[in-house]
């Protein structure tokens, strides 16, 4: 990151949420994640992390070097949950704008600076979405994200997410992602009761409220598919891996729960008639 007075500079707080260090990788992986703020173009704001009570993430995070990076480091107390976390994160965050990280997962240098430059040409518009590089723990290429929006007929203005486009099409990745806080003000981003759907649920309820999400055509970030340890890789490959029936479920639950502000805490019922 440039330390010139005259660097340019995005209001956006990074909302990082960290469960555990004791997963494969773990430091070199965050060792990126953090060079990949510390190499922006454009200077944020802030960086929070959201880090579970567990005394050997609690050493190193405290013994980390962040170089010029603002960071507010906050401890969580409770359950680890992703989606709890984020909005705690968000909650403490002091910056009109807010975009969500995973530690496994690496910005491109320009993508910040591309952010406050199309905000600034679509001040109507609320959230961003980066075009996102997915790739294998090998860092092998495994596909695209977010590009969806760009396809011939895909909705009726090209780049922007609508409601009626997310009904029939799920792949969006909000990782990533940034968005306005006044946008979703009056209730919290990520609903903690989902499982599997809880990102296509935000989607839906988002562009529900008419918050105007728009995918910005450059390649914004890099993630790791389905990582050793990671929530995706759990539902697939964890003791106890969701059902095709429990799939079908949370599809469903957020094609009706967006509909709803609050978190209806709601529970996984058999699909299978």
């Amino acid at each position: 990151m440039n330390n010139m007075e005259n660097v340019e500079k995005f209001d956006v707080s990074v909302i990082l949420p960290i469960k555990t260090s004791k997963v494969l990788g773990f430091e070199d992986y965050f060792k990126k994640c953090v060079e990949s703020l510390k190499i922006q173009n454009t200077q944020i704001n802030e960086l929070v992390i959201v880090y579970c009570n567990e005394t050997s993430l609690t050493e190193y995070l405290n013994g980390f070097d962040f170089g010029l990076l603002n960071v507010k480091k906050l401890e969580w107390t409770e359950e680890p949950n992703y989606a709890s976390q984020i909005n705690y994160g968000i909650k403490s965050s002091e910056s009109k704008w807010v975009s969500l990280f995973e530690f496994d997962d690496e910005y491109s240098t320009i993508w910040f600076k591309n952010v406050k430059k199309y905000s600034e040409s679509y001040p109507d518009v609320d959230a961003f979405l980066p075009i996102v590089v997915d790739t294998d723990e090998k860092g092998l290429f495994a596909g695209f994200t977010n590009e969806a929006t760009f396809a011939a007929n895909f909705s009726s203005e090209m780049g922007i997410l609508t409601n009626e486009t997310l009904q029939d099409y799920q792949n969006f990745q909000m990782s990533g992602m940034v968005i306005r806080k006044s946008s979703f003000s009056d209730y919290d981003l990520i609903k903690p009761s989902f499982k599997l759907t809880f990102g296509y649920e935000m989607f839906l309820r988002l562009t529900q409220k008419s918050v105007k999400i728009m995918s910005i055509p450059r390649i914004g970030y890099k993630h790791v598919n389905l990582r050793n340890g990671s929530i995706f890789w759990n539902y697939k490959n964890g003791n106890e891996p969701l059902t095709n029936d429990e799939i079908r479920f949370w599809v469903e639950s957020a094609k009706k729960e967006y509909l709803f502000d609050a978190d209806r805490n709601i529970k996984y019922e058999s699909q299978i008639v």
